[in-house]
């Protein structure tokens, strides 16, 4: 199978390359600080609004699926982010691996994962719904744990913190859900446009979350060894949650089109909630390399699940080729 490079990994790597040689200060830096704040609650605001509560009420019943993409996404990756800071004390630069901490405490991905489990013929209805559920539990839970576990690094939940985060994530994305009657047409209709903009939030939050990290001196602090360093880190991780969620869905006698669910539903990271977060979580010193891990996991796990989706789609139509043939030798040797 071919591997493409996602266009928007090229608009990331691009806005990067342009905060690098053009950072944003002073009174720029103070307006692109307002219009990214804005930039964050329209970005929850959208994901509310594309939130199908038919399609969340139609998945709901698969509560072993739901527990075990919960224990993955929640328990799991931290358990192994917390491991890679233990083991990486002395030798492991302290910023690859709170960014891999990040990236480790942050919810499921919604679009790659239902898109994922429809191509690898799994139970759509029910990565619906705990890929949603992943991402408005990770409203709350994500900021505790980065408090709790990354607290060193400036962040703690302060009031200001959680006044901050009901304004600009959890109020918008209620407000988004709400107003479902009113947009869910206009959003179908307009969906390429609402992608862009949905990704134009994304890569403002990254603009001006490096501008603050060069101005602060991020690549004196990050060699291009401890970018290669954090590549290999992000692949163990991956691997070693592809293997863990197969592994235990099979242990607890999954049937194949739930596998393929807590497969990539449990093994992904959001990109699109991940960036805006770590803007609200973070102070503007460190945010960029917060994020950094983050956007190197993205376009991993899209390789990495493309691959694994194309190789559950053949399975599953050899399969299917198996019974109809079964089926039509019957009456031959009837």
């Amino acid at each position: 199978m071919k591997f493409k490079i996602d266009p928007f990994i090229v608009a990331l790597l691009t806005t990067v390359a342009a905060a690098t040689l053009l950072p944003c200060h002073g009174s720029f830096a103070m307006v692109m600080g307002w219009v990214t704040d804005a930039a964050i609650a329209l970005l929850f605001f959208l994901h509310g609004a594309k939130l199908s509560r038919e399609a969340v009420l139609a998945g709901l019943g698969a509560w072993r699926i739901h527990g075990l993409v919960f224990a993955a996404t929640f328990i799991l990756f931290p358990v192994m982010g917390l491991l890679l800071q233990v083991l990486g004390r002395g030798w492991l630069n302290p910023l690859i691996s709170s960014g891999i901490l990040y990236l480790c405490l942050l919810p499921s991905t919604v679009q790659s994962s239902i898109a994922f489990t429809s191509i690898g013929k799994g139970n759509v209805p029910a990565a619906v719904c705990s890929a949603s559920a992943s991402n408005l539990i990770g409203i709350f839970v994500t900021p505790f744990l980065v408090s709790l576990l990354l607290g060193g690094k400036g962040v703690g939940l302060s009031w200001s913190s959680v006044e901050a985060i009901a304004l600009q994530l959890l109020a918008p994305f209620i407000l988004g859900h709400l107003s479902r009657p009113f947009t869910a047409g206009l959003i179908a209709r307009w969906s390429s446009v609402v992608n862009k903009v949905d990704r134009g939030s994304i890569l403002l939050v990254v603009y001006t979350a490096f501008s603050a990290a060069v101005i602060q001196g991020l690549w004196h602090k990050f060699s291009p060894s401890d970018l290669a360093l954090t590549v290999v880190l992000n692949a163990v991780i991956l691997a070693l949650a592809l293997v863990i969620t197969t592994w235990s869905a099979r242990r607890l006698h999954f049937s194949r089109a739930d596998e393929v669910t807590v497969v990539f539903c449990g093994s992904k990271k959001s990109l699109a909630s991940g960036v805006p977060m770590a803007g609200v979580l973070f102070p503007p010193a460190i945010l960029g390399p917060m994020i950094l891990p983050l956007m190197l996991f993205h376009q991993m796990q899209l390789m990495a699940c493309a691959f694994l989706a194309q190789r559950y789609a053949n399975s599953y139509a050899e399969t299917e080729r198996k019974q109809v043939a079964a089926g039509e030798a019957m009456p031959l040797t009837a």
